[in-house]
């Protein structure tokens, strides 16, 4: 990680603007998982770090402008860069972050500069998809999980089955097992927005509710209650939800078991991802993942 790190710097140095360093050192780099995860996946390779930078780099200029986007003021528990610089900066932020990612990914193959450059479209199709399913209650299932899989997996399924290709492992098997990571990832997220108290989060309880993501408790539940409870679910949609409001959310779910089933679904994807990669360091990944449930 010393090495993605010593790769960061040089490549926001290259942009020649001092500006742009300055607004990098203000990034929390988060957990890193992209870039530990093509370390661990080709960790014999000398080219896995700089990949693991560019990847970093990719998903860096994604959270900004998912920041710009949502009006977020926070993102890890830090002040975002639209809320303390605008979002004027925060968009051309990144853009320079992803156009230099892209411009590194020459040092490689053909096929692994494909599958990211690939992956970073379908992220943008994904986080378009998500405004525009936030206007209304959905309630398909396969629409929501299709929404997450561009906007979250896919990033990390590129990372998975690119250091694969550059450490001559079947990118196949490592690609089921990046996108079942991203999948139940995202859900555990999910589950934690609704069970977790305010002060773990580092926002309200029941915020993607609030801010119109209708996640997989809530289709499981409405697909549960009946008319009356169903319009009653559709009218709090997008709403600020009181304490009586997120008390009956939780009791019904609750009742009808639907962060339980939510749980099931991610167990699934995970259990899935360490049949067709057998690697215990990578199924301790899953297992970590997993337990931040509960």
């Amino acid at each position: 990680m010393d090495r993605v790190e010593a790769q960061l710097e040089r490549l926001v140095n290259e942009v020649g603007y001092d500006e742009v360093k300055r607004l990098f050192s203000k990034l929390s780099g988060g957990k890193r998982l992209r870039a530990k995860l093509i370390l661990k996946i080709a960790n014999t390779q000398t080219k896995a770090p700089l990949l693991a930078a560019i990847v970093e780099l990719i998903h860096a200029a994604s959270l900004l402008h998912d920041d710009v986007i949502d009006e977020a003021d926070t993102r890890r528990g830090k002040p975002s860069v639209n809320a303390t610089e605008g979002s004027k900066t925060a968009v051309m932020f990144g853009d320079i972050l992803y156009s230099k990612g892209f411009s590194e990914l020459v040092e490689f193959d053909k096929e692994i500069a494909k599958i990211i450059s690939k992956s970073v479209t379908s992220l943008s199709v994904g986080e378009m998809m998500d405004v525009d399913m936030a206007k209304t209650f959905n309630t398909d299932e396969k629409k929501y999980l299709d929404m997450l899989y561009l906007k979250t997996a896919t990033l990390i399924e590129a990372a998975a089955s690119s250091s694969a290709i550059l450490a001559n492992k079947d990118a196949k098997n490592y690609a089921i097992y990046g996108r079942n990571l991203g999948l139940s990832f995202q859900i555990i997220d999910d589950i934690l927005d609704i069970v977790s108290d305010e002060e773990t989060l580092g926002k309200p309880v029941m915020n993607d509710f609030t801010e119109g993501k209708v996640t997989l408790p809530y289709i499981y539940l409405y697909e549960e209650l009946d008319e009356n409870g169903k319009e009653k679910l559709k009218a709090l949609h997008l709403k600020k939800l009181s304490s009586e409001d997120i008390e009956w959310i939780k009791s019904n779910m609750q009742k009808y078991g639907s962060i339980q089933k939510a749980y099931a679904y991610a167990k699934k994807l995970s259990d899935e991802a360490k049949s067709v990669v057998d690697d215990e360091e990578l199924h301790q990944i899953l297992d970590k993942m997993i337990k931040r449930s509960y």
